[in-house]
């Protein structure tokens, strides 16, 4: 049995089921201290030679376990409690230099952030002697218990799903969970805590197909691939896969090999993609990885469970990526994003429609966890859980205010306006 790189599948099973009505949502859970408590700041990091925005760019307040991240177009939210004004911000992004700056830079609104591009020769990097890839990510699995957490924890996380038909902003979900983490060493998957949700979903553009995608939140939480080891890198996998150095880079100011993978295996939909690997620990710091799915046949038998009768549904387009942060000297989990794109073929439409599903989570606070048993002190959510819709999460002007969350692209917050003053007129 091969293996998706988010859930198990065979000729019988899925990931994604595509069904005649579409449910896809998310759900939250957050401690809200009171307004007072935080200081909210808002701004932009963009690469300063050119002035366009950083997406994915990480926002860590020092000392601290609080962080959050870049949208697409560089924007960020920051909230920070009232007590730490003299804390420092760390802004980091693969291919640019960190930079370290005071607390007392930021403002509420239109903070600023210029980044430099990475330009230095690597050639440092020759001290560790890496001179065979296969070797190099043999030596990262091997060390997962050396490098990775081994205590369980408590992590709080945002996490977002959009839906594009085309060109259109169809639908977007949100959430904050609350999610007991495994350490690394065990074999235990992570549970999955929710609270409440917010969604808003505009129908008219969704013609009389739907998605239903089993897992929400999990569909990022499984790109782990240092913990779900089996879905990628899986056992034997040194020996199902090319592996090639690309130019080393450096990554929050540290050398980074970055190898190529590339699955040999092409009977059915395979992987390839990119390890970016700490130079000096061998520990896998990023990973940017594909699903080829070519072989549309393959790709729909894979992924499609069910599909209206006179239709035609098959994935275009797959890509993942999962980042890790560093605590105490240790690395875990801190952010996860899958693309995914989708082809529905009428058999009386001369046009088909294209469906883009991105997920997205960013882990926004970490702690230890020392509690009772956590299936027994919170209400979990299954893997294979289909979401529901919950609309009135955006009526809820309090829920989202102590929450440090990835901006809302602008097209996406236009289309919400829309559906909000729709929702509002019914009423």
């Amino acid at each position: 049995m091969k293996n998706t790189g988010i859930f198990p599948y065979s000729r019988n099973s899925s990931i994604l089921a595509l069904i005649a009505m579409l449910l896809f949502s998310a759900y939250s859970f957050a401690f809200q201290p009171k307004a007072e408590d935080y200081v909210e700041y808002r701004g932009e990091v963009v690469n300063s030679s050119n002035g366009r925005g950083i997406a994915s760019a990480f926002l860590a307040l020092n000392n601290s376990n609080i962080s959050t991240i870049t949208n697409e177009d560089g924007k960020f939210s920051l909230k920070v409690p009232e007590d730490l004004v003299e804390a420092t911000v760390t802004i980091s992004v693969l291919g640019f230099q960190s930079k370290t700056l005071p607390l007392t830079y930021f403002k509420p609104q239109d903070t600023r952030i210029e980044l430099e591009e990475t330009v230095e020769e690597l050639s440092e990097i020759s001290l560790y002697q890496a001179t065979d890839a296969k070797l190099l990510v043999k030596e990262m699995l091997t060390k997962k218990d050396e490098n990775y957490f081994n205590d369980e924890s408590l992590m709080t996380s945002f996490y977002r799903e959009t839906i594009k038909k085309g060109w259109s902003d169809v639908s977007l979900s949100e959430a904050v969970l609350k999610i007991y983490k495994t350490p690394y060493n065990s074999a235990k998957k992570d549970l999955v805590s929710i609270y409440k949700a917010r969604k808003s979903t505009d129908y008219d553009k969704l013609d009389t197909v739907a998605m239903k995608l089993k897992g929400g939140p999990f569909n990022t939480l499984y790109l782990d691939m240092m913990k779900y080891t089996e879905y990628v890198l899986r056992p034997g996998m040194l020996e199902s896969y090319e592996f090639s150095f690309d130019d080393p880079t450096k990554i929050n100011d540290r050398y980074t090999y970055v190898v190529d993978f590339r699955e040999i295996d092409h009977s059915d939909p395979w992987y390839f993609g990119k390890l970016f690997i700490d130079a000096e620990t061998s520990t896998l710091v990023k990973a940017d990885y594909s699903l080829n799915v070519d072989d549309r046949s393959k790709a729909q038998e894979m992924f499609v469970k069910k599909k209206p009768n006179g239709s035609k549904v098959y994935p275009v387009e797959l890509n993942y990526e999962v980042d890790y942060a560093q605590n105490n000297g240790k690395w875990r989990y801190a952010y996860g994003k899958a693309e995914m794109e989708y082809v529905v073929n009428w058999k009386r439409k001369i046009f088909n429609s294209r469906y883009k599903i991105n997920s997205e989570m960013v882990v926004t606070d970490l702690e230890n966890y020392a509690g009772e048993d956590f299936r027994q002190t919170e209400s979990l959510i299954r893997p294979n859980i289909v979401m529901v819709d919950d609309v009135s999460g955006f009526y809820d002007t309090n829920f989202w205010g102590s929450n440090n969350i990835i901006e809302p692209d602008k097209s996406i917050q236009n289309a919400i306006d829309k559906i909000k003053r729709n929702f509002e007129d019914e009423r």
